[in-house]
Parts: C-alpha cells; structure tokens; sequence
C-alpha cells in the first residue's frame, strides 16, 4: 500500500526586526502550503526575527516580541490542519537557544534547540546562543503565560528529540548541522527517521550553490529518506545576501528546486513523495546493520496527525513528484542576479530615493552602474509578471512618476543617477565618451563635470600655506608631492559625489525630498592591496562590487554585453585599468597593475590563499613557488609574495573604514565582520617570516647549482 506525502518548503525574505512583517510572511508561505495539499511545512532558521538580528539577539525584548508573533500564528486558523516546522530564538533557563518550533493545531508540540552553531566568516552565533549539546535528550520547558492559555498546558518538551505520526517520523536540523561531519540527519536516518528538515540562513558567494546541494544530495542518497531544505532569501539588513534556492529531495534525487535569485517576498515550492520509495530504498544489509545496532535512540513525540492519507493513494491522478535536474547559474549570472536583487531589497527598505555613482568610464565603476540597470530588469520582469509587492514597492520608491515604467531604462532614469567628474590634464576623452555612452545605453540621469576648481583650491591651501609648489612625479616631483595631489583629486570626487547626491532629488522635483545612495566601485582586489585612497570615491553607503574579483568582474561585463545588449560595455572591456589621478603625458598613462606591482589575477591568488587557505608569507612563498614555477623565477615569487605582504600591511587600517561590500568571496578583506586582523603591523620586510623566504630561497637556489642572491 503506497503513502504519498505533500510536503512544502520555501524561500522567505525576512527582514531583521521586521516582526509584523515577517510574521505576515510565514502565515503566507503556510497558506499557500496548504492550498497545495501540503501536510508539512517548513521555514527558514530565525524566521520570525530575522536571521540578521546580531546584537539584538541579546535584548529580552525581542524574545517577548518574537512570542508575540508566535501567539498570533497559533491563533490564526489558516494555519490549521498543517504540521508547522517554525524557527525563533528561545531563552531556555537563562540560556538562548537557536530553535524550531514545531506545533500543529494551535499547539506547541516540541522546541528542538540547534546543536552546531555557525561561527566563523560571516557568522557569530557563539556570541548570541549555546548550542544544545546533548544529543538525544530532552526536558520540560516552561512556556510563557500567554502561550500557556492557549497551549492548556504549563510546559512542552525541549530538546532532541523527533515527531511521531502514525505514518511516519519526522526530524528537524538547523542551517549549519548540514555541513558537519557526524550530522544529527545521519542518526536521525539510521533510528528511522523518514522525513528530515533543515531550516537554513545560509548567504551567497560565488559557486557556492553546488556544494550546498552536494551535501543534501549526498545526505539523503547514503541514508536514504526526504529532505526538505529551506532558506531566507535577501538582504536582511546587512552585507549578506541570502540565496534562497529551497529544495525537496527523496534518495539523492531533487524533486523540487525554487529560484536562487527573485524578488519575490514569498517562494513556496512542493512536492509529492512516496514513503514507500524511502523504505525500499533504506533496505540494504548494510544500512540495516548499522541501524540495528544504533544506540542512538530519539523520543518519538506522538501525534495522532497524519501526513498522508487513503484519499491521497487512491487519487490516480496524484503520483509522486518526478526527479529533475538541479539548476545553477554561471558565476557571471549570479553576479548580475545577486547584484540587482541585493540592490533592490536595500532600496526599498531603505526610504532613500534612488542611488547615485561616481561614473569614471572605467570597468568598475561601469560594473556597479550595469548591476544597476540589471535591477531595473529584473523589476520590470517582476512587474510585468504581476507581482503585487513589487508593483507596489515602484509606486513607493519611484513616486514621482504618474504611471508604472514601460522599460528597464525608464525605471533606472527615474532610481539611478551617474556622475562623471573629469580633470582637464588626467581624463581623457575617451573615459569621458565611455561614461556618456553607457548612461546612454541603460538609461541613467547623467551629469558630466570636471572638479579642476575644486582641486586647485585644495591645492593651494598647500602653496598659500606652506609656500611649497607640489608637483607630480611625470613633472618631477616626489612621491609625497604625486600621493598628495593624487589623493586630492580622489578625495574631492567624494565630496563632490556626495553633494550631488543630496541636492539632485530637489533639482529634479522629485517629492517628498530624501536624498540618493551613492554607491561605491573598489573591487576586492584593490581592497586587498590597499590600491586606494582613503575616503575617497572608493568611500560610499555600499558597494555592490566589492566582494568580486576583477576577472569575474570582466565574466560579467562580457555576460551582460550580450545579455543586457549593451554593445559599449565591449569597450570597457579592452580598455587599459586606470586612476587616471597622474597626468597624461606622450609617454606616460598610469596604469593600475603597473601601480601595483602585480596583476588583478595574483591578487586574486594572493587573496585566496591567504584567506580560504589560511597561508602567511612562508607558506604563500611555498605554495607559489611550485605552482608559478611555470611562470616565474623563485627570486621573482619571493619578491611579489614580500611585496603582496608589505602592501597589504600597511594599508590594513583602509580596511576598518571600507564601504560596506556585498559578500560575494570568501576571501573579501572587509574588516568589519569578516576578515578580522590587525590593523597595526610590525614592519614585514624585518619580519622572522621574510627571514624563512629567504633562508628557503638559498635552499631552492643551491639545489639548483645558482649562487644565492644571484
């Protein structure tokens, strides 16, 4: 006799603090379940709060608050007849927990607390919960009046343990126990456990989206059963973005998949299974074996509620859900998607009135204007598509209009504004044309202006002051003098940014006044190195691409050229990386990679190995110097690995004031809650690990018959 099941999972973008709003989102997602037959629903980690609380998760108010939220979930009757896997922080005898709620009918039927806390990268959940950290075990807990009245009952079990219906059993894991090598879903599995669901706030990066259904692939086709994958999705008030992508799968086979990138605030996804496929599957000596010996034994909660039903085997026309492929974006579409869906989330959350960014004709200041204009279409698509949030956050955001955009131009006309800010001896006329042409092309409010007054008043606050006349290193001047004149130029582009950006809503009688967003264009390259000036125009409210290296960047432009045709990004492309900060002479146009003394493409190899690796400068020089041995010298690695260090050393303190950066990479140098390092440093080139390069150096050079330092 068969024993089809309805299951539902979703993408919810839930909002940090966001109480009305967020509990408005989860009764959705759970009526929408429903109206699909679904008997068992569940929700991304933290739900009712949102995962991006940080701090807040330290204020008892917002433990009340999410009760309340609770409370009016338990009392509305449209969310009746469902098995309900709900995530909120609990307080458990003075202790916060990470937890679900799984209730059903108006009633709490167990509080399963999370067993592994994520807390590293992106992630301090150490410094907001305990994880439980006994397997199996459970105890009373001690309900709050005001869901005592409704509950009939002063407590409901906490702890580990799993539901019971009187067709099959049902386990939760949160978000991070997932990716752990002894995951709770492998003893929940092998203890008969058929249904398992996992609650995640997991954030974007770059290819990240394959491991993440390798593991639940995997998870489910060596233990066999179902396994339903929820995720929050948007920004939730920080530099992440969550990814969404929710998915049901039954043996290593994806069933269901919802989109990785929407605007959409509520994504439900369903899918029918056959328990009985989970028993066939499961019957295997080996897999028998192990379970029969386990002695890892949950409690089994009772509930007389059932997950499937006679009708539901009896339906010819209802079967289980076929397998389909998983699908995945390229890298340079998620940059595109990633971009436009983080950029909208901010704005409309934000009450600003639309963005604005420093356009220099270059290919990064180019990238953050085109994932701008890649917003517009993606809100074209959703408003043509009859999404009613979303129609209705243009109406808000773009008020001054009397009726909805036609074209992605339109909207990014009336949201995005670019400012090209020239020098008469630096810019060239070909950067100049390339901002024109591109603002042009996406169709953005664009004001072209040079600042040389600006700078000569700033300039001769040093000659009036001082009686000194700086020059630039081309007119024979010294490196102070050229950094100084340099940084005035960029310093002023930010001011200047700035001023536009709070003035241009009134010049262009947009009511109810509010002021632009200004958007930043350092990739994470030159973060890394430091390649810029502080508090420039590198200095913004947020920076969409500084997360993302530069080849990446170029995948995109590339992508978008055909994607978004815009045939003028092909020039950005071929054009040379420049500050242009130094004047332009017959035989000189300064050049970022010359600046720098390495290529975009070593810094990204810097980057990663440093971070994702965890290598310092000896062990950088050790890796490289067998996996460029193709490409250079050892002499020549030592010199860039000490030259990567020195720089990165003393332009650490940049990190600390980085414009906040969408998180894209795993080796971003944001300081602020990612990569923490110092910020002072002991000079590197007297440093013991300098010392070991060069001492290793010698080795490598004797071996080779070649006198050292030769």
């Amino acid at each position: 006799m068969g024993h089809l099941v309805t299951v539902a999972t979703c993408n919810l973008n839930q909002w940090a603090l966001d109480f009305e709003g967020n509990r408005q989102r989860i009764i959705q997602s759970i009526q929408e379940a429903k109206s699909r037959n679904a008997r068992l629903r569940v929700g991304p980690e933290l739900e009712v709060c949102g995962y991006g609380c940080l701090d807040h998760l330290l204020e008892q108010d917002l433990y009340l608050h999410c009760w309340e939220q609770m409370e009016c979930i338990l009392q509305d009757k449209s969310c009746f007849d469902i098995l309900l896997d709900i995530g909120m922080p609990v307080q458990h005898r003075n202790v916060r927990y990470n937890c679900r709620i799984i209730c059903l009918n108006g009633k709490i039927l167990f509080i399963r607390p999370k067993m592994v806390l994520a807390n590293d990268g992106n992630y301090r959940e150490m410094r907001h919960f305990t994880p439980w950290l006994r397997p199996q075990e459970y105890e009373q807990y001690y309900l709050p009046r005001r869901i005592q009245k409704l509950q009939g009952e002063t407590h409901v079990l906490f702890g580990d343990a799993v539901i019971s219906t009187p067709d099959t059993c049902f386990g939760a894991e949160t978000c991070e126990e997932l990716f752990t090598p002894d995951a709770p879903h492998i003893p929940m599995c092998l203890d008969g456990v058929e249904i398992i669901t996992n609650s995640s706030g997991s954030h974007f990066t770059l290819r990240k989206l394959n491991q993440r259904l390798q593991l639940i692939q995997e998870a489910t086709r060596k233990s066999g059963g179902v396994y339903l994958y929820a995720n929050q999705r948007g920004c939730d008030g920080d530099r992440l973005y969550y990814d969404g992508c929710a998915m049901i799968f039954i043996n290593g086979d994806v069933v269901a998949q919802a989109s990785q990138f929407s605007l959409k605030d509520v994504e439900v996804i369903t899918a029918t299974v056959e328990l009985e496929d989970v028993r066939a599957n499961r019957a295997t000596i080996s897999r028998a074996m192990q379970a029969a010996t386990s002695t890892r034994k949950y409690h089994r909660i009772e509930t007389p509620f059932e997950l499937s039903s006679e009708q539901a085997d009896l339906d010819v026309s209802l079967g289980p859900s076929p397998a389909i492929e998983p699908r995945f974006h390229a890298p340079e579409e998620e940059i595109a998607y990633v971009g436009g869906c983080y950029l909208w989330d901010y704005l409309r959350r934000c009450g600003a009135a639309g963005y604005l960014c420093p356009l220099s004709g270059g290919i990064d200041s180019a990238s953050t204007s085109t994932m701008v204009y890649g917003m517009c279409s993606l809100v074209m698509d959703a408003i043509r598509a009859g999404e009613e949030q979303v129609i209705a956050d243009v109406k808000r955001v773009a008020r001054y209009s009397d009726k909805l955009p036609e074209t992605p131009q339109e909207l990014c006309n009336q949201l995005f504004h670019t400012v090209y800010m020239g020098m008469s001896k630096q810019s060239s006329e070909e950067t100049r044309q390339r901002a024109k042409d591109l603002s042009d092309a996406i169709g953005s409010y664009h004001v072209d202006l040079d600042i040389d007054q600006v700078y000569e008043a700033q300039r001769n606050l040093v000659v009036n002051a001082l009686n000194f006349e700086p020059k630039f290193k081309v007119e024979g001047g010294s490196s102070a003098e050229n950094i100084m004149l340099q940084n005035i130029q960029a310093r002023s582009r930010m001011v200047t940014a700035y001023e536009f950006a709070q003035i241009l809503p009134t010049t262009r009688n947009r009511p109810g006044g509010g002021s632009l967003l200004v958007l930043g264009s350092a990739n994470v390259g030159e973060s890394l190195r430091g390649y810029l000036t502080k508090y420039d125009c590198s200095s913004a409210d947020i920076n969409p691409i500084g997360g993302i290296d530069k080849s990446d960047l170029k995948r995109f432009m590339a992508w978008a050229e055909t994607s978004f045709g815009i045939p003028v990004l092909h020039d950005f492309l071929t054009a040379t990386p420049t500050a242009e900060l130094e004047p332009i002479t017959e035989n000189y146009v300064q050049s970022d990679e010359a600046d720098m003394g390495m290529t975009y493409g070593e810094l990204t190899e810097f980057g990663r190995l440093r971070k994702v690796h965890k290598l310092g400068p000896f062990g950088m020089f050790q890796r490289l110097v067998h996996e460029w041995g193709g490409r250079y010298e050892p002499e020549q690695v030592a010199e860039k690995v000490k030259r990567f260090f020195h720089y990165y050393a003393i332009n650490r303190h940049k990190m600390t004031t980085l414009t906040p950066a969408l998180h894209c990479n795993d080796y971003s140098p944001d300081d602020n809650r990612f990569d923490l390092r110092p910020f002072l440093y002991p000079s590197f080139w007297d440093s013991w690990s300098f010392k070991k390069i060069d001492e290793e150096l010698e080795k490598i050079q004797r071996t080779r018959g070649k006198k050292p330092g030769a």
